[in-house]
């Protein structure tokens, strides 16, 4: 695990279940007409409806088993408490970190600084059930040309 040294939300005690209600809120908020949450071994996913379009943003979360938990930063050994604490502490950082960066795309839109297909493309959902990223993500690492776009889902307007 990488050093927590000077990284976002490194202390904070704000729990995953109140970061995702922050997050739920802020969307309601925005206009999103639909939010769900789930998590599978060491990712979290969030998902939600906004502006016509489908998006979903994947978090990584540590695994308890990762030595930096279980070590100090100096090498000593924690005791299985000291390191249950330290995996918990980074499960929030994390949350508040997606938190953040979620309430100021929303900003950004609200504030006509940005839209929310430019904020969110990475994460929009296609048709295939992939995200943006997930299917131009390869083509990219291998320098490949990207193919033409897909032509949006029957029934939603273009640019919505």
């Amino acid at each position: 695990m990488a050093t927590t040294r000077n990284r976002y939300a490194t202390a904070t005690e704000v729990s995953p279940e109140r970061s995702r209600t922050e997050i739920e809120r802020s969307l309601r908020r925005f206009g999103a007409t639909g939010f769900g949450y789930a998590w599978s071994g060491t990712t979290a996913t969030i998902a939600f409806h906004l502006g016509g379009l489908t998006v979903r943003v994947a978090v990584p979360l540590p695994s308890p088993d990762d030595d930096g938990f279980h070590r100090t930063p100096t090498g000593r050994r924690r005791t299985d408490r000291q390191a249950e604490e330290a995996y918990e502490a980074e499960v929030r950082r994390r949350w508040r970190s997606l938190a953040a960066i979620i309430k100021a795309k929303l900003v950004a839109v609200e504030d006509n600084i940005s839209t929310i297909e430019q904020e969110f493309l990475a994460h929009i959902v296609l048709p295939s059930g992939q995200t943006i990223g997930e299917w131009a993500g390869p083509q990219l690492a291998r320098g490949e040309p990207l193919p033409p776009l897909p032509t949006p889902p029957r029934g939603l307007p273009p640019g919505s």
